[in-house]
């Protein structure tokens, strides 16, 4: 049954649960989705892995290849919600934030540093663009990657425990944590 903390205890507990998604590959925060608009104005939604939470700057970030549509998305329009779903918690979150797409500079590089040492770093070396048809010649040779780091800064969160003696929701923005009606 999904346990909650006290009002004053809650954006604590909600990084906490943020922070170990980072390092438990198991958790199921790890992998939120995140959802875009397209230049239609179309939404779109998909599954990320989240790489970094910082409590103390409200920060999340994902990894994606920097060929994706969705970074061409976030930088048309740089606003992203993130939902995370934890079926042990009994907790959905929701996080309404400001996207930046990072391609280069100390972010990337130390990603990049980490990547490439582990199996993960040739889903960033592919000569082919996610979603490209195999059918399609593979471009030029590149000796780069292509990771770009995602960059979200949490405006807001909005946090929901179903319970079986009625579901609990609250408000966390830069003005407080708030009860809101479920």
């Amino acid at each position: 049954m999904s346990h909650v903390p006290a009002l004053d205890q809650l954006e604590s507990r909600v990084w906490t649960e943020l922070v170990r998604a980072v390092v438990d590959r198991h958790h199921e925060w790890r992998t939120p989705v995140m959802a875009s608009v397209d230049g239609d104005g179309a939404p779109q939604a998909r599954t990320v892995v989240l790489r970094r939470a910082d409590p103390a700057a409200r920060v999340l970030e994902v990894f994606t290849d920097r060929r994706t549509p969705k970074v061409a998305q976030l930088r048309t329009a740089p606003r992203a919600v993130v939902v995370f779903w934890s079926n042990r918690l009994h907790w959905q979150l929701r996080v309404q934030a400001r996207a930046e797409v990072l391609v280069d500079g100390p972010a990337v590089h130390q990603a990049w540093a980490r990547l490439a040492q582990g199996s993960s770093a040739a889903d960033y070396l592919a000569p082919r663009a996610p979603g490209t048809p195999l059918s399609v010649e593979a471009g030029e040779a590149d000796d780069g990657h292509h990771l770009a780091v995602l960059r979200f800064e949490v405006v807001s969160l909005d946090w929901l425990a179903l319970r079986r003696e009625g579901h609990r929701r609250a408000s966390i923005d830069a003005a407080g944590v708030v009860w809101v009606e479920p």
